[in-house]
């Protein structure tokens, strides 16, 4: 389970990313040691990585901060 009054261990905003940020977002989920939360910020609501993550053992909790502004908290299920 998620808690947003925590800060995050890892941060990856997706909008400074020059191209697809997918090989990113895996590597910093491959980094990610049990217990520790990745804060990923996304233009979009990035709906196609959920079944990813999921499928990789991951939890996920999407806040829309603003019309184009998405975090999306992730940590190992």
């Amino acid at each position: 389970m998620t808690s947003d009054d925590t800060d995050p261990d890892r941060v990856l905003d997706a909008r400074e990313i020059d191209g697809e940020p997918f090989s990113d977002i895996m590597s910093e989920l491959e980094a990610l040691e049990d217990g520790e939360t990745l804060l990923l910020i996304n233009s979009f609501e990035p709906a196609p990585l959920y079944g990813v993550l999921e499928g990789k053992g991951f939890t996920h909790e999407t806040t829309e901060v603003a019309a184009d502004e998405w975090e999306v908290r992730i940590e190992h299920a």
